[in-house]
This record gives C-alpha cells, structure tokens and sequence, in this order.
C-alpha cells in the first residue's frame, strides 16, 4: 500500500514521549510528509483507540485510514513500500552492520529504557515544572497528573531501585563516553547515513535523556558530539556540516576503533540480563503451553507476562518480562546467523544473544504481540 502523493500521514505522539521520537525521526530523515497530533484530539479516540484497543503512541494513521502502532512496524511499512524508494534506507545491506543494528535496537529497549525512566521520575524534584508542562500538553492538570504517576509507578519493574541507581548512572556516564568518541568520527551509529540503530538509539536519548533538564544538562556537559547527534537525529535532513563531505564510510573488513567499546559495554549489561530472561521464558512456555496466534498477555494494555531475577552490571534486581522484547530478540538472532554477523559478535563477546535458541516467537499482528 503506497502513500498518495502530497497527503501527509498523520503521527499522533507528543514531545516528550520515547518512541515517538524514534517515528517522527524516521519520518523526518525519510521526508515522509505527516502532521503530529496529541491522543487528546478527538480524533484518537473515535478512530484509533477503536482499531488498536488501548491508548499508545505512537500511531501512524494514512491517509487511507489504515492504522500502524509501534514504531518497528511503521518503519517497516515504509521501508517495504513498492515504488516509494526512501532516501536512506534504515536497514544496512551489510550483513555485519545489519546485526549490529538489531543489537543496537534490543539494547535501547532492554537497557536505556532502564536509564531514561531512571533519570526522568528519580529527578522529578529537579524538574517538576518542565514535566507537568510537558504531560499537560493537549489535556488538563489532573490527567497530566494521574499520567506521571502511573509512568512513576513502572520504575520497579524496570529494575530502577537504590541498590541498581549507582550503576545505572555510572552506565550512563560510560555510554556518553563511547559515543562522544565515536560520533567524533561518524556522523552516525554505523557511518554515513542513519539505520535503526540510530531510531532506536534516539528514543531514550532525545525523549528523556536528551530534553529532561537533568540528564540533558549532564549531556550538554560530557558528552558534546552525542548532542550533535541528537540535533542531527532531529533535523529534516542529515545536517553533517560538522564532518568533511562525503561523511567517512565504515571499513569493509572490520570495524572502526570506536565501536568495540560500545560492544563490550552492551555486552556487558545485556547479555546477564537476556540470558536470566530466556531462562524465565522456557518455563513460561513449559508451563503455560501458549499457542501460536495467541496474545501474549490477555487485555492489550498489559506488556509483561511475569517477573525475573536478574542483574544489571553486577547488581540484583527484579524485572519484568515484556515479550516485545522476545521479538526485538529474534530479530536480532536471524540477523545474527550470517556467518560475518557470527563472526563479528564472537570476537567482541556477543555470542550468548546470537548463538540461542528461543522457545518460542512473538510476532505483530493486529497491532499487538501474539504468540508465533
């Protein structure tokens, strides 16, 4: 289904909110033309809240009326249309970049989730002003603030508590490091031009940690380069002016010294964590028997199907289970059996989220998870 010449979709999302900014970014780089409007328009409720059966952003809605929830299946829908070339596709042709890509995209779910909710509820003293003027956007000071506090209350069941904050905000120093050194010779994640790596990476550091006065304020002071690629995530266009044209292209044999970095802390924090979760989802399976085209929880609006014991950096916690994070997992491991991929992940300690078996698969259907 292509999009009718001159008539923008319609992105319904706010400012603050994290994967909208992973869409509109998208959209944006794609010059994909749309208008944003707030769920407190009308509109939300009389034809979108009907066709997806809770209330998310972000939505795409075309001009056809068909509806998309979820940003990797919007990206999706736009990559795979016949006819309609984007200018820069999301999805490398490498196959070494393309599983880098899917591990870039788990780790701002799993992990940087984790950071943004962290540094934007745990500091919510510190910028109280700026967040109720943002969660009363389109909407009225009470729902703003029954909105707050149920986005305060998720804060355990991503492993936010006392014993996890020091690690969480020592990862997010290191992160700024890595990347500062890296987006001082890329103008992007995997070079010249944005990939899902870089969508997915820009949710938790632009939405929170790249507009919330605290972490941003911490940004703006260590990390330079990472806020000049968040202002390049946000612009219309590539806005590399900062890097000699063309912009430097990875090296076909191997990686750039600024990555392995990167790797070895992504390695670091997610494979513990995807390693106690997958043990989780074999007894979850076992035990329930869950059949394929079944959804994954029993009302759309709830995302976990259970709690784990885990770590994060060597700090215990209790986390819940999303199986969307079962599907960003698998695409990472069919991206991951290509031989390069596989050799690429073993020499930078990445083996254990690749070389698996899951129990079971999640796919989209419909708008939400189902059993595969």
């Amino acid at each position: 289904m292509t999009q009718p010449p001159n008539r923008p979709v319609t992105l319904w999302g706010l400012p603050h909110s994290l994967y909208t900014g992973r869409a509109r970014a998208y959209l944006r780089k794609q010059r994909i033309a749309y208008v944003e409007r707030a769920p407190t328009d009308p509109g939300f409720a009389e034809r979108v809240m009907p066709a997806i059966g809770r209330a998310i952003i972000p939505v795409v809605e075309l001009p056809d009326g068909t509806i998309i929830q979820d940003t990797v299946d919007i990206i999706d829908h736009f990559e795979g249309e016949d006819g309609v070339p984007v200018p820069h596709p999301a999805y490398p042709g490498d196959a070494r970049l393309l599983a880098l890509a899917h591990l870039f995209e788990l780790y701002a779910v799993v992990g940087l989730t984790r950071h943004a909710m962290h540094y934007r509820w745990s500091y919510l003293a510190e910028q109280e002003l700026f967040l109720r003027d943002a969660f009363a956007t389109g909407g009225d000071a009470d729902r703003a603030e029954a909105t707050m506090a149920r986005m305060n209350s998720y804060l355990p069941m991503l492993g936010v508590d006392p014993a996890t904050i020091p690690a969480i905000e020592e990862s997010y120093h290191e992160l700024l490091a890595n990347l500062d050194a890296h987006f001082a010779v890329y103008p992007f994640l995997l070079g010249a031009t944005p990939s899902i790596a870089d969508y997915a990476m820009f949710g938790p550091l632009f939405a929170h940690l790249g507009r919330d006065p605290v972490p941003l304020g911490i940004m703006q002071r260590e990390a330079p380069r990472v806020f000049r690629w968040v202002e390049r995530m946000h612009a219309p266009d590539l806005d590399s002016v900062d890097f000699a044209q063309p912009a430097p292209a990875f090296p076909e044999d191997g990686l750039p010294d600024t990555l392995p970095p990167l790797l070895a802390q992504i390695a670091h924090e997610l494979v513990p964590d995807m390693t106690d979760r997958l043990a989780f989802l074999r007894d979850y399976v076992a035990g329930h028997q869950p059949q394929p085209g079944d959804p994954v929880t029993d009302k759309p609006h709830r995302r976990v199907i259970g709690q784990v014991e885990t770590s994060f950096r060597g700090v215990d916690y209790t986390g819940g289970v999303q199986p969307y994070t079962v599907f960003l997992w698998q695409r990472l491991i069919d991206a991951g059996r290509h031989p390069a991929a596989t050799a690429l992940f073993a020499a930078h300690e990445l083996t254990p989220l690749v070389e698996v078996e899951l129990p079971i698969r999640v796919a989209r259907r419909d708008n939400i998870e189902v059993w595969a």
